[in-house]
């Protein structure tokens, strides 16, 4: 009985070791197929069979040793090229088609990377959709701001851009520090129109009030201009502005923009 147990101790420690042999090869085989790519101080990792899937690329010829490529300070290949661009050129790579998210408007950039990186593949896809958005009539984007210095109405912000809105909303309740999660509920806010409500005179200017412990926020002259920023930012361009005789467009009653 002695003698068994003893065998079969061994053959559990060597089928032991035997499997602890193959874990620490498969790893190794793991390790040796990722790469990691410093591209323009962005790292990114992926698998060798990935950067070869097509022949004849820069990233083919770096993995198979064709072309030098310098190494940053932690060994890692360094491409000196737009890094968070590469995450499209990557993702074509890994999906054999072109999946850009809503709103890309670097199209041109893009495919100065494919040329670079001489996928013909992504080059002619990023022409096809930039064809198709040249051929795309644009709906012009129109965005108003409002003031009619009334406790009832306050500020209105209307664009038929939901994006904008969106983007306008962020930015003011930043700058307004408010102590509330989230926006105020003064603040009356849709899809296309943001309004201000609850305004009160004060000696320092108008200001937007909280109803729960009457703290100021911030002025109705920093919201409009936070908005008027914003818009410019964006790429709106001021079409007209009403009542102009107060010498600032922030002091104006209704401001009107296109893009």
């Amino acid at each position: 009985m002695e003698r068994k147990i003893n065998r079969r101790e061994k053959e559990k420690e060597l089928e032991g070791k035997h499997n602890s042999l193959e874990d620490a090869d498969q790893g190794k085989n793991c390790k040796s197929t990722l790469m990691t790519l410093n591209v323009g101080g962005y790292l990114y990792i992926t698998q060798k069979q990935t950067l070869t899937k097509y022949p004849d690329t820069f990233l083919e010829g770096i993995v198979n040793g064709k072309i030098l490529c310098p190494f940053d300070a932690d060994g890692h290949y360094f491409i000196d090229r737009d890094g968070l661009l590469f995450r499209h050129v990557l993702n074509f790579l890994r999906n054999g088609e072109l999946l850009l998210p809503e709103g890309f408007r670097e199209n041109q950039l893009l495919a100065q990377e494919a040329e670079f990186f001489q996928l013909k593949g992504l080059a002619e896809e990023v022409k096809s959709r930039w064809e198709k958005e040249q051929l795309t009539p644009r709906e012009t984007t129109f965005l108003e701001i409002t003031d009619n210095h009334d406790r009832s109405q306050g500020l209105r912000i209307f664009c038929n851009a939901p994006d904008f809105i969106s983007k306008i909303k962020s930015r003011i309740v930043l700058v307004s520090k408010s102590r509330l999660d989230g926006f105020p509920e003064e603040f009356s806010v849709s899809s296309n129109i943001i309004q201000f409500k609850y305004f009160i005179k004060s000696e320092n200017g108008t200001r937007l009030v909280l109803k729960e412990d009457n703290t100021f926020v911030c002025t109705l002259e920093t919201l409009k201009f936070e908005a008027i920023m914003m818009a410019l930012k964006c790429g709106f361009r001021l079409l007209t502005s009403l009542d102009c005789s107060k010498g600032s467009i922030v002091h104006s009653d209704a401001l009107h923009f296109i893009k």
